[in-house]
């Protein structure tokens, strides 16, 4: 029988790279480009890929079932928590945040960690569906813990 270990060991070592690229940002990083951690089973992630991809970004999709390490990696606070975490500009994006607010944060360049539309709001970026859009708020947070509305939709 064959073993699976060293195969096992290189998918470790693939993940723990991309899960870094969760870090700081760089001189390297490109405003454009997005690299999102998903779960494998989740649709609604795709959809905000696509929200994304729509309004000009390059979006990379990386499946995991290790988004609470993923999250963790990043910085996003538990109660900012939704169902993908991205990168994008040496930001942190959790969730479905629209493109605009993206775009405003990487013009801007506040000094945050990064943005969240915390839980699952419907008629965000790829939420959208026959229910009627609940209001909700795109917050900022930063590594001290400092939290504050970016925008409210």
């Amino acid at each position: 029988m064959k073993s699976t270990r060293p195969a096992l060991i290189a998918l470790f070592g693939a993940a723990l790279i991309g899960l870094s690229s969760l870090g700081a940002a760089s001189a390297a990083d490109n405003d454009g480009e997005v690299t999102m951690f998903k779960d494998p089973n989740c649709g609604c992630c795709g959809k905000w890929a696509e929200h994304m991809r729509a309004n000009g970004f390059r979006v990379k999709e990386i499946s995991t079932h290790e988004m609470d390490m993923v999250k963790r990696e990043a910085g996003v606070p538990r109660a900012l928590g939704s169902c993908h975490t991205a990168k994008v500009g040496g930001y942190v994006v959790e969730g479905h945040v629209p493109a605009a607010d993206v775009k405003r944060m990487l013009a801007d360049k506040p000094a945050i960690t990064g943005l969240s539309a915390p839980g699952m709001p419907q008629g965000s970026p790829g939420m959208e569906g026959p229910y009627p859009a609940d209001r909700y708020d795109v917050v900022s947070f930063d590594a001290k813990g400092n939290t504050g509305v970016f925008a409210s939709h």
